[in-house]
């Protein structure tokens, strides 16, 4: 199969879909593959490494995405990348199409057939490519707050662990999976005074035990949410609807109640977010302020540390490339975490949580595949 590659277009994206290792053990597999000229830049690699690897570099995403039958990104195509979508083309990528219509629209009109990093999920229900991403993102969000905790700048001018003689920053993390365990390690590192609420009470028991009498947890309901935001210095929002939309959990009045200079961190963006003020920014213009709260609100957060995100997000990706360059659109009959992936196939919506979600008729993959 033609397998290819193409510089992310997202502002400050830096993350690649394919590392030069990854294009090797392609190119050793028996297929070709398609790298846009600098596309690795961002993260480190240059197009020399490509090419020892085995790829052939092109001028522009277009010359890419006409070569190929198999597309690897990092995040979803943006407007500006529509005509790259073609019919029997295989798009391999971060979507969270849920609140995304015209995306949708554009891949089902164009018979694009996209399955999706963060809804491929084993037998066991682990979200594997979603993992890296969310740990990083986790860690992020504690040092972003803590940053956006100090002056200069609308923050309270707070030190999150606080010294002998002053409190620390008291931080709620809303969610208990990847995302909130990661934030939660770290500001604890950072000597925060952290509350988690969840709804999954195991998931709750687990980071008591594996935390101890560091932190405490709550179920989340909105009275418990409005008790733990009076005052609060951080709100990370960390929940996660495999396929869907955040919940708000978060109202207006709530935000309010945090007070001038508290920070809110919404790593559930890319789904909507769980705040009524939270709304999409980027990394060169990542905060806003709302009723007094600074918000930080990027949906690719790891893209500010591309090295890393890349050779994480290419371990975890790569077994299931190789999949569909050897099998295509077989290999989602063939692996139940793959076909969890499925986002459209062949001009019908195959994510039923997205057609939920934007009230579109929803097709089984099993239908789609015959």
């Amino acid at each position: 199969m033609k397998v290819g590659t193409i510089r992310e277009t997202k502002i400050e994206e830096y993350r690649v879909g394919l590392t030069p290792s990854g294009v090797k053990a392609l190119a050793q597999a028996g297929h070709q593959v398609f790298v846009e000229r600098g596309a690795g830049e961002g993260s480190g690699f240059n197009d020399e490494q490509y090419e020892q690897a085995g790829a052939a570099t092109c001028p522009s995403a277009e010359a890419v995405a006409s070569a190929v039958d198999l597309l690897v990104k990092v995040k979803e195509p943006l407007q500006s990348e529509f005509a790259l979508l073609r019919p029997g083309l295989i798009l391999f990528t971060y979507l969270h199409l849920a609140p995304l219509p015209e995306l949708t629209r554009a891949l089902l009109e164009s018979k694009t057939n996209s399955i999706a990093y963060e809804t491929v999920r084993r037998p066991d229900g682990s979200l594997t490519l979603l993992v890296p991403m969310s740990q990083v993102a986790g860690r992020m969000a504690a040092e972003i707050a803590a940053q956006f905790l100090k002056k200069p700048g609308p923050g309270r001018g707070k030190l999150l662990g606080g010294i002998a003689g002053s409190s620390p920053a008291r931080a709620l993390v809303v969610g208990s999976g990847n995302v909130g365990t990661a934030a939660t390690r770290v500001l604890l590192a950072l000597g925060a005074r952290v509350t988690v609420t969840s709804t999954d009470l195991q998931r709750l028991a687990g980071l008591e035990s594996q935390f101890r009498e560091r932190i405490a947890t709550r179920v989340t309901s909105p009275a418990v949410l409005e008790e733990e935001l009076g005052d609060a210095d951080v709100l990370i929002g960390a929940v996660l609807v495999p396929g869907g939309i955040a919940p708000k959990l978060v109202t207006r009045a709530m935000v309010r109640s945090m007070g001038a200079g508290a920070v809110i961190v919404d790593v559930c963006i890319d789904q909507g977010g769980i705040c009524e003020t939270s709304r999409p920014t980027t990394h060169n213009d990542p905060i806003y302020v709302e009723e007094g709260v600074l918000h930080y609100c990027v949906p690719n957060m790891p893209g500010a540390v591309p090295r890393t995100s890349t050779e994480a997000l290419t371990s975890a990706t790569l077994t299931y490339v190789l999949k569909l360059a050897d099998r295509g659109l077989a290999a989602l009959r063939e692996d139940a975490a793959l076909a969890a992936g499925a986002s459209t196939i062949d001009g019908k919506l195959v994510a039923e949580a997205v057609a939920k979600a934007q009230g579109l008729e929803y097709i089984p993959l099993d239908q789609t595949l015959k």
